[in-house]
């Protein structure tokens, strides 16, 4: 009876602390992010994503001043991913999240562009 109170303590703990990950990866996402996308156009090269915690729910923008929200936000464990809408097309966004950069690829119509992004220092 001992033995399976414990395994059962030990499987209860491990989910926790997956759990417990998750939260403290996406916390570390929330703020603001520069980013940069290689071999494209000079207007689109670069700007900024902001995330935050909203009614207990991720949700980003892109842009400062004429924030763009994005659609179908997915984070999990490091792994971030969205998509945006552009001239009648959707861009999507995969991105890893290590510390403060965030590097991936970007996905449009007219094919794959890296893109790294560093968090912003609070102000």
């Amino acid at each position: 009876m001992k033995a399976k109170y414990l395994l059962t303590m030990i499987v209860a703990m491990a989910m926790i602390s997956i759990a417990a990950q998750s939260v403290m990866l996406a916390d570390e996402l929330l703020g603001t992010w520069k980013y940069t996308i290689s071999d494209v156009p000079p207007e689109y090269e670069s700007g900024y994503m902001t995330f935050e915690q909203k009614d207990n729910k991720m949700v980003g923008y892109m842009g400062q001043t004429d924030k763009k929200e994005m659609k179908e936000l997915t984070v999990d464990q490091g792994k971030v991913s969205f998509a945006t809408d552009f001239e009648g097309g959707l861009i999507k966004y995969t991105l890893t999240q290590k510390g403060d950069s965030l590097s991936g690829s970007v996905s449009t119509q007219y094919g794959d562009f890296p893109i790294v992004a560093v968090k912003e220092a609070k102000k």
